[in-house]
């Protein structure tokens, strides 16, 4: 049986519990706000700039070696707090909720696979995950965790730095020559490898689209966790539930590209509110 700490619910709790008890067919879309009390930082502050640096954009990663390089030196630093992280109240939460029968289908933006660990079955990874490795040229596909032995061996030198972590997997390694760096090549074709991941400016696969918004068309609610939405890949199920009349609720602190959408909206910690909702369920 999980227990969570006991919180002081936010004001608009009771709304929430209505919200959420009058629906049996849920849909939930999560974004980064849902892991950061797992160690995993977000892009984005309270009113929807960016934290850091643009992130790298696909178009970069294919055409520069160069690129690819810096992006895997970092990427050989920041992976082991990915691999490492757990999930926190929210994830626990939300696996509870779908054990329940109160979730329907969970689609993420996140690509951590913390739902899954926390014990969520109905996941859509809607950008993928990093915990695998693709082949731009042919259909082959690694482990990351056999792909990051292959990195740490070819550079011995690199694995010993340290560097702040960036939002998913990334490192902060600044003013280090990445021209030494050696990425193994596809074992099969030689290709450029690339974590299962879409990067920013880079499409969404149209038959995740495709499934997301089927499953969005049988849901009777949309509940958005920790994000601020102004990705469209994720917004775009806000505007699609706006349009179906459907009632959407959020949990994010700061402001959304969807405010102008909502039925309700709780500013406070998701890792907060949903233990909390959890219990006031009596699940």
């Amino acid at each position: 049986m999980l227990t969570f700490s006991p919180i002081i619910p936010p004001p608009p709790m009771d709304e929430l519990v209505n919200f959420v008890a009058q629906r049996k067919r849920l849909f939930v879309l999560t974004g980064a706000g849902c892991s950061t009390e797992s160690g995993i930082p977000d892009y984005r502050d309270a009113e929807g700039e960016w934290k850091h640096k643009r992130p790298l954009q696909y178009q970069d990663f294919i055409r520069s070696k160069n690129v690819r390089k810096r992006y895997w030196a970092r990427s050989l630093l920041g992976w082991q707090r990915i691999a490492l992280a757990q999930p926190n109240p929210a994830h626990i939460a939300l696996a509870c909720l779908e054990r329940a029968g109160w979730i329907d289908q969970l689609v993420t933006q996140n690509v951590d696979g913390l739902h899954q660990k926390a014990g969520n079955r109905r996941v859509l990874d809607l950008h993928g995950r990093l915990d695998t490795v693709e082949c731009l040229d042919c259909p082959w596909q690694w482990p990351r965790e056999t792909f990051q032995q292959r990195l740490e061996e070819r550079n011995p030198d690199f694995k010993n730095f340290s560097a702040a972590t960036a939002p998913d997997g990334d490192a902060l390694l600044e003013d280090i020559d990445f021209s030494q760096f050696q990425i193994p090549p596809c074992e099969q074709c030689a290709g450029i490898l690339k974590p299962s991941v879409t990067f920013f400016g880079e499409g969404v696969p149209p038959q995740k689209v495709k499934q997301a918004y089927a499953y969005l068309e049988d849901a009777d609610g949309l509940l958005v966790v920790g994000s601020s939405l102004m990705v469209y890949s994720g917004y775009r199920f806000c505007r699609a539930a706006w349009e179906q009349r459907k009632p959407i609720t959020a949990i994010n602190l700061g402001r959304t590209r969807a405010d102008d959408k909502f039925f309700l909206k709780i500013a406070a910690p998701c890792s907060q509110v949903l233990p909390a909702l959890v219990t006031q369920l009596g699940i």
